[in-house]
């Protein structure tokens, strides 16, 4: 197979028409067509269905498919590895973090490495959804879960601890409370329901200092930590969250001390053939001397 002609294949396959993957090719619309119809006389067999609305894959294009995006991925990796071997770390570096963890915490502290790392186009992508890895929708990644993905380096950043938390006005209006069961008459925020909450036991707080069985109601709920800890400050509500979220924010103060919920771990992962590219090395120490100097 032509490997001009995959390569307009796999554009086309993208960009679902001859038309606009001949604008990602500066190709006219006749040309692509014109190499879409010689690699499918070249394999005989059709690799599109034409429809009015676009160009869907038939079950061999999708075959052909599969194969030319796993080769160009392949090829994208072998370039940044070779754009490693520069002495200064440079390059498109995309890293993708938790809503709450790359909002509040990541995002404040990422001035020194811009400045540090200038050659570094640092592309933060703030998702609670996990991008994979390993199909290279990111390049490294902040996860506050156990990784589950193969062939992907580890290094462990923090253990996360979670408190109560409410602002001084809340506190003003409705009164401090001393223990656990004082909490039944607070109003409460919680994580809103979702299959994949950020850690385990997100809503711990509607059941501590509580009879077996016996479970609060919440007076709001929010499906993002990060609209928690807004609504704390603003004097909505008692809620828990990370301890480093708290550190970030002049507007809240720890109530029940004592009362700690579920802790969890940070990781910062990466895939293994990117283990030896400099710009994750420069990007993972980074992390590792923020960490250090925030004293979780």
């Amino acid at each position: 197979m032509d490997w001009d002609k995959l390569r307009i294949f796999h554009a086309v396959a993208e960009a679902g028409s001859f038309t606009h993957a001949g604008d990602t090719l500066n190709l006219s619309q006749s040309a692509v067509s014109r190499q879409i119809s010689a690699l499918e006389d070249s394999l005989r067999t059709p690799l599109f269905h034409r429809h009015a609305r676009g160009l869907i894959l038939t079950e061999q294009g999708e075959l052909l498919y599969r194969t030319v995006r796993d080769v160009f991925m392949k090829l994208a990796a072998a370039e940044a590895q070779i754009s490693e071997s520069k002495e200064k770390p440079s390059g498109l570096l995309r890293v993708t973090t938790p809503v709450a963890f790359g909002t509040v915490w990541l995002t404040p502290r990422l001035k020194e490495f811009v400045e540090l790392y200038s050659d570094i186009q640092l592309s933060l992508l703030v998702d609670d959804a996990e991008l994979d890895l390993g199909m290279r929708e990111a390049d490294c990644a902040i996860r506050t879960t156990t990784p589950r993905q193969p062939d992907l380096v580890q290094r462990h950043l923090m253990t996360i601890h979670v408190h109560v938390f409410a602002s001084p006005v809340y506190l003003k209006k409705y009164g401090v409370p001393k223990t656990a069961s004082d909490l039944d008459g607070h109003k409460i925020i919680v994580y809103g329901e979702d299959p994949r909450p950020p850690f385990p036991g997100v809503n711990w707080l509607l059941e501590a200092g509580t009879k077996p069985g016996q479970r609060r109601e919440p007076a709001l709920m929010v499906n993002n930590i990060y609209a928690i800890l807004r609504a704390v400050e603003n004097g909505v509500g008692i809620a828990a969250f990370p301890d480093y979220m708290a550190q970030e924010s002049t507007k809240i103060v720890q109530v029940l001390p004592e009362l700690e919920g579920p802790t969890y771990e940070a990781y910062f992962v990466y895939p293994e053939e990117l283990r030896n590219s400099k710009r994750i090395a420069v990007f993972r120490d980074f992390l590792v001397r923020k960490v250090s100097d925030s004293q979780f």
